[in-house]
C-alpha cells in the first residue's frame, strides 16, 4: 500500500469501537493485567461513552465478556457479537442460532444486537451454508439483529463466498504490518457495495506495542521488520499506539476501528493518541507472512 503522505487524523474518536476480549478472559500477548475486573469494566464503559465511543465488539466465545458487559450496563451502546462455529451434526441450524442469540442477549441484558457476525464464515461453503445464512437473515428481518456479517482472518476468505451471499458488515484484521485488505482491493470493493467495514488487530494483539526487549523469541524470525519499525518510531518521535491508531483511522473506508483494552489507563492513552499527524510509513513494514500476521499460528512458530 502506498503511504498516505501528510495525513492529519482528526475526529477519530467516534470511529473507535471498544474491543472486549480482555473483559472475559486473559487475552493478548502483551497483556500484563489479566482479565479486566468488573469495576474497571464499568469505568472504561463510562470513559468510552464520555468520548463518543458508541460501539462494543464482543463474542460468545470471549469467556465472561458478555456477562461482564451486561452486569456493567451497556444501554446506549451498539453491540456487535460473533457466533461460534455451528456444532458438527447440528440438525436444526436455525433453532441453534436463535438459542445462541437469545442467550447472548440475556447475558448482555439488551433487547437487540447492532451486528451479528460469523466467527467461522468458512461454514458457508458447506452443505448447511444456505441454512446458516437464512437463519441470520431471519433474525435481521425480525429486528433481533440490525446487521449481519462475517469476521475474517484474511481477505482471501471473501473470494469463496461473497458472490453467493449478501452481508452488511465485515470485520477484518488491518495494521501497519498487515495491509492485505487494502492491497487486495477488497477495502474499496466492500465500501463501494455499501458494506460497513470494521478493522481489528490494529496492535497485532499488542505485539506492535511491545519494546524490543520484551518481544517473544518467535519474533526473531522477523527481526529485520521490527528493526525498521523501532528505528522509524524513534526517528519520528511517535509512540506505537499513536501510529497504529492513526494508520487505521486514516483509511476513510473504515467505519469502526476496534481497539482492545486491558485497563482504564490503556483506554485513556488510546483516546489521547487517536488524533494527530501520521507521517508516511516506511515501505519495509509491509508483510505477507501469515505466520506473523495470524496470532493463532504464533504458538507453532
Amino acid at each position: 500500500m502506498k503511504a498516505r503522505d501528510g495525513i492529519q487524523v482528526t475526529e477519530g474518536l467516534q470511529r473507535l469501537a471498544l474491543g472486549t476480549a480482555q473483559f472475559g478472559m486473559r487475552y493478548g500477548i502483551a497483556n500484563r493485567q489479566g482479565q479486566v475486573t468488573r469495576s474497571e469494566t464499568a469505568a472504561m464503559l463510562h470513559l468510552a461513552a464520555a468520548n463518543r465511543i458508541d460501539t462494543i465488539d464482543t463474542a460468545i466465545t470471549y469467556g465472561e465478556s458478555e456477562t461482564c458487559l451486561g452486569e456493567a450496563g451497556i444501554q446506549g451502546f451498539k453491540v456487535v457479537t460473533k457466533l461460534p462455529a455451528v456444532p458438527e451434526g447440528c440438525k436444526d441450524i436455525s433453532s441453534w442460532i436463535s438459542q445462541e442469540v437469545r442467550e447472548s442477549l440475556f447475558r448482555l441484558r439488551i433487547g437487540h444486537l447492532y451486528g451479528l457476525l460469523l466467527h467461522c464464515p468458512g461454514q458457508l461453503l458447506g452443505k448447511a451454508g444456505q441454512a446458516l445464512y437464512d437463519a441470520l437473515s431471519d433474525l435481521k428481518s425480525r429486528g433481533v439483529v440490525e446487521k449481519i456479517g462475517v469476521s475474517i482472518y484474511a481477505p482471501d476468505e471473501l473470494e469463496s463466498f461473497w458472490d453467493s451471499y449478501t452481508f452488511d458488515l465485515v470485520q477484518t484484521p488491518c495494521n501497519v504490518l498487515d495491509r492485505r485488505i487494502v492491497d487486495s482491493g477488497w477495502l474499496v470493493r466492500l465500501y463501494g457495495q455499501g458494506v460497513e467495514i470494521h478493522v481489528r488487530s490494529i496492535f497485532l494483539q499488542g505485539l506492535l506495542l511491545m519494546p524490543a526487549a520484551q518481544r517473544p523469541t518467535f519474533v526473531f524470525r522477523w527481526r529485520n521488520i521490527f528493526d525498521v519499525w523501532d528505528r522509524w518510531l524513534a526517528e519520528q518521535q511517535l509512540t506505537p499506539v499513536q501510529v497504529c491508531l492513526r494508520h487505521a483511522l486514516s483509511l476513510s473506508e473504515v467505519a469502526k476501528v476496534v481497539v482492545g483494552v486491558d485497563s482504564q489507563a490503556h483506554l485513556e492513552e488510546i483516546i489521547f493518541c487517536a488524533e494527530g499527524a501520521l507521517p508516511p510509513l516506511p515501505s519495509g513494514l509491509c508483510v505477507s507472512d501469515f505466520d506473523l500476521l495470524n496470532p493463532s499460528r504464533w504458538e507453532r512458530n
